[in-house]
């Protein structure tokens, strides 16, 4: 068997450190926020080349925040894209504001800029582009149009750790940028986490207090905030994996190649794209099908675990039929979340394991098998 996902690995390699960090906060008693978030918060912010970060309970929180720290709410428009994980909307339902879709490019499966402009209204307040599957979005012509009509760009970057755009890290270029440090993702905490970086001082301020009930100091609330803070153990952990996330991104980076370059041999299914001016941290690494359930079945049935990251777009899900979008209104969005499938990805794969599940996918499709691609050693 071939797990999507191996967090027992990953904590075996730096079992002492995670013991020794988790068990300093025990020793402290220092459960929320404390010394241990404060000192991963500076750290984080350096990773990311911004000034500010502020440690939340989850990505989803961070977006919130984000999102009301630039004064968006009830009657407002964020644009965002629907071939995404359904907290990007979510976040922007919980302000009061309206999600508005743009589609995204057929390669990188990132915001569309050709297609954003004609979604602008007066009312919209902000633009949130989402790095997906760890690609940045396409920054300089968002950005660009974004400054034309005087509307704030803030970054989905829960999956995008370590990304870069022009040697620019993500989360840097926008007024702020949020991840999430779900288990499962490139720097995961044991169990939730997030954070939003920036480097505007008011947008750090602002977000800080309403992720601590609204208080500029104790129990005096300026603001009408959130309980949103980050548990002291989780903020001790996550120093300890950021002190490994380049080594772990390279390794990803490399699996990455290794996966593409046998695929093309298996002329069934597409690799995915990563785009000239961008550093690809491969959160996931998504193949398309167009008989993607039938090769999930064959992979399945061979022992291989793979992921579905999302079959549904979010202007299709029940849960927002309220903003009336039908099948056809994004094209690009549909095609693509019919299509892809994601495959094992992570920093202890090996690269028999990558050949084996090429292997399976060749045979799946009919194919030529494509281990004799691989050199080892």
């Amino acid at each position: 068997m071939i797990p999507f996902l191996d967090l027992k690995a990953q904590y075996a390699s730096i079992k002492e450190e995670v013991d020794a960090a988790a068990l300093r906060v025990l020793a402290s008693t220092q459960y929320v926020l404390g010394e241990e978030v404060a000192a991963f918060e500076k750290e984080f912010a350096t990773y990311c080349q911004a000034r500010h970060a502020i440690a939340v309970n989850t990505g989803t929180s961070a977006l919130h925040l984000a999102l009301l720290a630039a004064d968006i709410g009830p009657g407002d428009e964020v644009i965002t894209v629907p071939f995404t994980f359904v907290a990007s909307v979510s976040a922007i339902c919980y302000t009061g504001a309206r999600p508005v879709f743009v589609d995204i490019e057929p390669t990188t499966f990132t915001m569309d800029p050709a297609k954003l402009e004609a979604a602008i209204t007066s009312r919209t307040k902000a633009i949130m582009p989402v790095h997906l599957y760890g690609q940045m979005a396409d920054m300089t012509p968002i950005m660009e149009i974004a400054a034309r009509h005087g509307i704030p760009v803030i970054e989905d970057a829960c999956q995008a750790h370590g990304a870069e755009y022009h040697g620019k890290r993500a989360g840097s270029i926008g007024v702020s940028g949020c991840f999430s440090f779900y288990p499962g993702k490139n720097l995961g905490a044991c169990g939730e986490g997030g954070l939003a970086v920036t480097n505007d001082d008011a947008t750090a301020a602002k977000i800080r207090m309403l992720r601590d009930w609204g208080q500029e100091q104790r129990y005096h609330h300026t603001l009408k905030g959130f309980n949103y803070r980050m548990d002291g153990i989780q903020g001790a952990i996550l120093r300890v994996k950021l002190r490994h996330l380049e080594k772990w991104t390279e390794a990803r980076r490399t699996n990455a190649r290794l996966y593409t370059t046998l695929l093309k041999n298996v002329e069934a299914v597409a690799a995915p794209t990563e785009a000239a001016d961008r550093r690809h941290v491969y959160h996931i690494y998504a193949v398309r099908s167009d008989d993607r359930e039938a090769l999930r079945q064959s992979l399945d049935a061979a022992g291989i675990a793979t992921g579905l990251h999302y079959p549904i777009p979010v202007h299709l899900q029940k849960a927002h039929a309220d903003l009336g979008h039908r099948k056809g209104d994004f094209p690009v969005s549909e095609q693509v979340a019919s299509e892809v499938l994601s495959v094992p990805l992570y920093p202890e794969l090996t690269s028999e394991q990558i050949a084996t599940v090429v292997d399976a996918i060749a045979e799946a499709t009919t194919a030529k098998p494509a281990r004799a691609a691989l050199r080892v050693g």
